[in-house]
């Protein structure tokens, strides 16, 4: 369904599952690909949205991100826009580390990564607020640009939770309460003020694999 002149509907996608040797590692700014379940859960997801109508696409420059759109840029899509503001965000000196080495090295959870980014806790990594700078232009220009309309922007676990926290004007730290898989969507609608949730983490491939 297009969208209207009140209404502008924003889908978040992330990208599918990466290499192996990157599971359950703080991935961040390494530019990975993604796995052959990865390239599978891509095709399975442009499969579910084949007959949703797209006004715009943007993606992160990252691997993993270019590769996800990849099978729904082949549907007679929009050119899609690259953001250098989309990429994952910098994880410091947790980068390329397992969750357990973290416990290890550092004395933090992993499971509270959002708590620790928005605390300024991170060694070298970018916090809070220098991730939400690069992340909030982002979003001021896909809604500037689609008043009305709707648009898709593929990136990553870290943004979409993001773009959420800007969207929904609540701290970064409480997107812990959100899920967001490999490969899903999930769907903003945006009315002046009115922001509402739609369709949060929905995975097509889970059942369609």
């Amino acid at each position: 369904m297009k969208g209207n002149q009140n209404r502008t509907r924003l889908y978040l996608i992330r990208h599918g599952e990466v290499e192996e040797r990157y599971h359950r590692i703080f991935g961040g700014r390494i530019d990975m690909e993604l796995s052959a379940l990865g390239h599978e859960q891509a095709h399975r997801l442009a499969e579910s949205l084949s007959k949703t109508h797209m006004d715009a696409l943007y993606v992160s420059p990252m691997i993993r991100a270019r590769q996800t759109l990849a099978p729904l840029a082949r549907q007679n899509r929009p050119t899609a826009q690259t953001m250098a503001g989309l990429r994952e965000i910098d994880f410091g000196a947790w980068t390329g580390l397992g969750w357990d080495q973290v416990a290890e090295l550092f004395g933090k959870s992993a499971f509270d990564w959002l708590h620790h980014i928005e605390q300024d806790e991170i060694s070298e990594a970018e916090n809070a607020t220098q991730f939400r700078s690069r992340v909030e232009p982002c979003v001021h220009q896909v809604l500037n640009e689609n008043a009305g309309r709707q648009a898709a922007m593929v990136c990553h676990g870290g943004v979409i939770r993001m773009i959420l926290s800007i969207l929904l004007d609540l701290p970064f730290s409480r997107m812990s309460c959100f899920e967001i898989d490999y490969a899903s969507v999930s769907v903003v609608e945006i009315a002046g003020p009115r922001r509402e949730i739609q369709l949060l983490n929905l995975a097509p491939w889970r059942e369609l694999l």
